[in-house]
């Protein structure tokens, strides 16, 4: 046969083979390209990291270029070694997957599943000022002795890339999001659909450090979000009958700098949970460096991180076992949230983790606890943290008194807002509440919210210390007139 002939047979299967309808965007197999997808481009194309391309392509592989002709897996890698790559220093084309236009299509032998075809479209930067070059694609990765191999790959209809202008938001189109970002210097976003009680959508935009793109599988930190996760596990074990919302801490911890103080004796869990301890956010911030009551528990509301400390602890001394040990057992495990942790630990994937920035654009360096922190520094994706918010909102593992106290306003915050156990409680015009919790430290802007009533919810994160001026844009476009709502509360003076 002819290459000609050859390249006609191949697109004649391929076409064939995506006559029937294309997997959803949340499936196992569609993540599974995907990541495959960000480690061939975002790690091995955009970084020159060779090693990624001779794991990922096929023996066999055929790669087929409109421009460059044909080339198999011996060529492929010479010509980026000697061309692309030749100079890493002075490299600067990168590739960007244009999300939208993913298309995944199993393929199957005898009802087992073989391979899957993925089209798309991408662009190519030939610098970081350029106006990109597009073109489409189209996979083939195929199962080798279990692992996803690249077989044929054909790149084609290469041209300037035109951004049409439409009267849709930016957020129905990837690039524009991009350049939004850009412009207000986030490196990377990452937003979680919710709706009918599941995780509909995961979208990442930016880049986890210059020059790598984000994945969809992007780690964030997402500071005080650690807080309902640590509300959860404590509820779930209420919920079991193993621990008591209104007992006295006192019974299984008492912290030295207030154990002689008789109001450590009153402290329970429900007061932690909703923030009526009395105790400062951190002691290091008080002139003394030591915790101590600032007034009555349960009299008035006052956030503090060490009220999650001094309830981890508590937990931990009862039971007997560490938090990330408590919350892997009652939450981690059962949502299979695998990239979720508490603590650093060699389960993590350095490269996934979404560096934090200043507002000058100078990296943090990153924060490995070696133990966990009640109120802070969780490790978690938008796949992860989503799939937690969809099994608070739909009770899982809570007892209908629980789930009831924990979406019950406890104390008044402000602006009309309460917080309940856990969450803080935003009621709205229509008649519909909404739970939501933020996270702000150094690198790190986070915001979720999430409807029990009508099962729908919203997850951000950012990785700047000013990420929280996108947070208008997203919340007006993803949740309407809520949306609207939120921010009139939170700016109301």
């Amino acid at each position: 046969m002819t290459k000609k002939i050859i390249l006609s047979f191949i697109i004649t299967i391929i076409f064939s083979a995506i006559s029937k309808a294309q997997i959803d965007k949340n499936s196992e197999l569609y993540k599974t390209i995907l990541s495959k997808d960000s480690l061939l481009f975002n790690v091995g194309f955009n970084t020159c990291d060779i090693k990624q391309h001779e794991n990922l392509l096929s023996e066999n592989l055929k790669f087929y270029h409109d421009k460059d002709g044909v080339s198999d897996k011996t060529k492929f890698l010479y010509d980026l070694k000697n061309g692309l790559c030749k100079n890493q220093g002075t490299r600067q084309v990168m590739r960007v997957l244009v999300k939208e236009s993913t298309e995944i299509f199993p393929l199957y032998r005898n009802g087992i599943l073989y391979g899957a075809i993925q089209n798309g479209e991408h662009l190519f930067y030939e610098s970081k000022e350029s106006q990109p070059g597009s073109a489409k694609f189209t996979n083939v990765w195929t199962l080798e002795s279990g692992d996803w191999k690249l077989t044929t790959s054909l790149s084609f209809g290469h041209q300037a890339y035109e951004i049409q202008k439409t009267e849709n938001s930016i957020f129905e189109n990837d690039i524009e999001i991009e350049k939004w970002l850009k412009e207000n210097n986030v490196p990377t976003l990452g937003i979680g659909i919710i709706n009918e009680g599941k995780l509909q959508q995961i979208k990442v935009y930016g880049t986890l450090t210059k020059g790598i793109a984000a994945a969809y599988n992007a780690i964030f930190n997402v500071a005080s979000l650690t807080k309902p996760v640590t509300a959860i596990i404590t509820l779930r074990l209420v919920s079991l009958g193993k621990w008591d919302l209104d007992e006295p801490i006192y019974n299984y911890w008492a912290d030295s700098d207030v154990a002689d103080n008789p109001r450590s004796k009153r402290l329970t869990t429900r007061h932690i949970l909703s923030h009526q301890t009395g105790f400062p956010n951190w002691r290091y911030s008080t002139k003394s460096k030591k915790l101590d009551f600032q007034f009555e528990p349960v009299s008035q509301y006052q956030y503090s991180g060490e009220g999650f400390e001094y309830l981890r602890k508590a937990l931990e001394n009862k039971f007997n076992k560490k938090l990330n040990q408590l919350a892997s057992e009652l939450i981690f495990e059962p949502l299979e949230m695998t990239d979720t942790h508490y603590i650093w630990n060699n389960m993590i994937d350095e490269k996934r983790v979404a560096i934090g920035y200043d507002t000058k654009g100078k990296p943090y360096e990153t924060v490995k606890n070696k133990s966990a922190n009640g109120a802070d520094d969780l490790l978690t994706t938008v796949e992860d943290y989503g799939k937690f918010l969809v099994s608070v909102m739909n009770g899982d593992g809570l007892s209908e008194k629980v789930f009831d106290d924990m979406v019950t306003a406890q104390v008044a915050t402000k602006n009309g807002k309460h917080f309940g156990l856990g969450f803080e409680i935003y009621n709205f015009n229509n008649g519909d509440y909404a739970l939501s919790h933020g996270g702000a430290d150094n690198r790190v802007q986070t915001l979720v919210f999430i409807y029990p009533k009508t099962k729908k919810g919203l997850t951000i994160f950012t990785n700047v210390d000013d990420g929280y001026k996108v947070y208008e844009k997203i919340l007006i476009h993803y949740l309407g007139e809520q949306g609207k709502e939120i921010i009139e509360i939170e700016t109301a003076k």
